[in-house]
């Protein structure tokens, strides 16, 4: 006897109870599994934007309250708790450099506090040969100041090239007659270390500690008057940066 030919029908199953159990199941997979990518995307997304804010915690926190005090911003306890103690220094510390004071220490305050990583392969324009001499001049002008300090060096530098009132270039600003005088220091001729090389890069991706100043000096060596009657805008160590 030969046996009936049996055909599956997909519409028929898809409106039984069993394939209306097994869209079901489907549906809430597919709804659940997106809603979870989404969930952690937002999440990672909103982790690199905002580093830390009130309410953070961690060895990060204690470094920003280290920091901040040792500049003279915070005035609290280092317990690594971002609280309205420490806001409140970010914020002043954020209205010193010139940047949004919103209290919250993302990567551009990191940045600028010097706890922030400097990308060494970004020369924002500038040639190897350019982040070489500014390495150098840095060696030469800012020997024995904190790493802020010479960052503040070389952010001077850039900020006369920015600037109409000197020569647009690192060398033709570096090399002005009278600029500096570290050119005709017998170091001169040293090789600038990794730490000069770094402050190079940090002053270049953004970092600029001196607040914008055209001018440094040191009170202690300087006989130029007129330096001394430029509006000051910072002192960084034992060098007074002003416009």
């Amino acid at each position: 006897m030969k046996k009936k030919k049996t055909e599956f029908n997909f519409q028929k199953f898809l409106h039984s109870k069993y394939g209306s159990f097994i869209a079901i199941v489907l549906n809430l997979s597919i709804i659940f599994g997106i809603g979870f990518i989404y969930t952690n995307q937002t999440e990672q997304i909103e982790a690199q934007e905002t580093l830390s804010k009130i309410g953070s915690r961690g060895d990060e926190v204690r470094r920003i309250q280290n920091k901040l005090k040792s500049l003279g911003f915070f005035n609290g306890t280092v317990d690594g708790i971002y609280g309205a103690k420490t806001q409140s220094a970010v914020k002043r510390y954020q209205r010193s450099v010139g940047i949004t004071a919103d209290g919250i220490a993302g990567p551009k305050t990191l940045l600028y506090l010097g706890l922030g990583s400097s990308s060494g392969g970004s020369t924002g324009g500038y040639s190897s040969s350019d982040v070489y001499l500014l390495a150098k001049v840095i060696a030469a002008e800012a020997r024995g100041e904190s790493y802020t300090g010479q960052v503040a060096v070389g952010a001077v530098v850039l900020n006369r090239v920015d600037s109409s009132s000197f020569p647009d270039t690192v060398s033709g600003v570096i090399y002005q007659a009278g600029a500096f005088s570290a050119v005709r220091d017998s170091n001169w001729s040293v090789a600038p270390d990794a730490t000069s090389r770094k402050a190079a890069q940090d002053a270049i991706n953004g970092w600029d500690p001196s607040g914008g100043a055209l001018y440094y000096y040191n009170p202690a060596k300087t006989s130029n008057q007129w330096i001394r009657t430029r509006p000051v805008i910072t002192t960084i160590g034992r060098h007074v940066f002003c416009r």
